[in-house]
């Protein structure tokens, strides 16, 4: 380890960047919900009661109080694996049993993700069956969990190994374009995914069934008429099978676009209220959010691949780590990406600054679609309601917090925005 290298300053900086912001705002927020936590504000006097924030405020502090420990254990894992040489010792052990660069490569992806996957057990299991439960939110059995988390792992390898594989390729074989190759093949494959994932992924861990006649269909499909939105079908999904948090998305491409409820959703709400979302969601289509947000996030995709393509060049960023490059640089350049994500991962919460900000006006341009389609803002801004209070979230965080950590507005701030308080939100 060479501490007065570049990129090992940038890991050091970074990590602590990340580390001492989140401690602060974390703090900061639970502080403010402290001292305000149980305030009802007027907007919402007669839908809200004191003794519901109350009960947001304790499951809030669970998570605070459970998310302290698992922050710094993580934060002392990442750097002592880097400190104690860990990947160094991976990587030669997995060049010298294998000698391949494909083999090397996927050995050492494995083996890294060991003392992670291990120390994170607890957490994970505490999380959902001591909070999530005594918050009444989860019905998962052991049963289900280990399930669940062997199919996760099935799906992510079928995904992951051949995108790893055609890197390794590219790297090796086309060595000034491989970032322009691989760019390419990993749009087409995020794109086919988000075309097949209804079909074939999503029924892996969940039950869909058309959603039935009745009253609620009906204003859904007079919704879809009047704007002119086209679907594959409406499905109810049976999320309460583990989790009673509620939520509907859209999801696929083309033809296999669909639309999915929770069951959840559609117990705690009103056949208004549902549509009311759902016109939020048609919402995010009108005004074409998806595409242009692909429109920057590919160069974006691209943009990062050529960077990546220089700097693994470097040397210095593999004796900064205390590897050699005398042994499997073939292989050893795809670890460079590893370590890249390493130095500058510390500072993803700023760009995260930028991409909440998007994601937020997109909610409130979404939120008057809603309000102009139901011809009042009502059923959204009482469906909002419920489902805060329904999922135990924080009415009025501190606004400094919501800036890093919400891609959503805060409830408060779009009840307001419904009501016409905030128009100028939507210019």
């Amino acid at each position: 380890m060479n501490y007065l290298n570049i990129f090992v300053i940038l890991f050091l900086a970074g990590t602590a960047f990340d580390f001492l912001l989140n401690q602060a705002l974390e703090f900061i927020d639970f502080s403010f919900r402290k001292k305000h936590g149980t305030e009802v504000p007027a907007e919402l006097k007669g839908y809200v009661e004191s003794e519901k924030l109350k009960e947001v405020c304790a499951y809030e502090n669970a998570k605070y109080f459970f998310w302290l420990p698992q922050n710094t254990v993580s934060l002392a894992l990442s750097v002592a694996l880097v400190l104690c040489g860990f990947y160094v010792k991976v990587f030669n052990l997995a060049w010298d049993w294998t000698g391949n660069v494909y083999f090397t490569i996927l050995l050492f992806i494995f083996l890294s993700a060991i003392p992670s996957f291990i120390i994170m057990i607890p957490f994970n299991l505490y999380h959902e069956f001591k909070i999530e439960k005594k918050f009444g939110f989860s019905n998962m059995t052991l049963k289900m969990y280990v399930i669940d988390g062997i199919k996760e792992t099935l799906v992510s390898l079928v995904i992951a190994v051949p995108l790893i594989l055609i890197a390794v390729a590219f790297i090796g074989h086309f060595e000034k374009l491989w970032w322009l190759y691989f760019g390419l093949v990993y749009v087409a494959i995020s794109l086919g995914l988000s075309y097949v994932y209804p079909i074939w992924i999503a029924p892996l861990f969940n039950k869909f069934v058309p959603l039935e006649d009745g009253e609620l269909k009906t204003k859904i499909e007079e919704l879809f008429a009047k704007t002119g939105f086209k679907t594959s079908g409406i499905f109810t999904m049976d999320a309460s099978k583990r989790s009673n948090h509620s939520n509907a998305y859209f999801t696929g491409l083309g033809k296999n676009k669909r639309i999915v409820l929770f069951d959840t959703l559609v117990n705690q709400l009103t056949v208004d209220e549902v549509v009311a979302v759902l016109a939020h969601e048609l919402g995010h289509c009108k005004h074409h959010h998806i595409t242009k947000r692909m429109f920057v996030t590919i160069p974006l995709v691209f943009a990062v691949l050529f960077a990546v393509s220089i700097l693994i060049k470097n040397n210095d960023l593999y004796e900064g780590f205390g590897f050699s490059t005398e042994k499997g640089f073939a292989a050893l350049k795809f670890v460079g990406i590893y370590l890249l994500s390493l130095s500058f991962g510390g500072f993803g919460c700023i760009f995260s600054l930028v991409t909440n900000l998007s994601s937020r006006r997109d909610e409130f341009q979404a939120d008057r679609y809603s309000k102009e389609m139901c011809g009042s803002g009502t059923p959204l801004s009482t469906a909002l309601i419920k489902l805060n209070k329904e999922n135990l979230s924080e009415i009025v965080p501190p606004k400094i917090y919501s800036v890093f950590n919400y891609n959503h507005p805060p409830l408060l701030e779009r009840i307001r925005a419904v009501d016409g308080l905030k128009d100028k939100m939507f210019a």
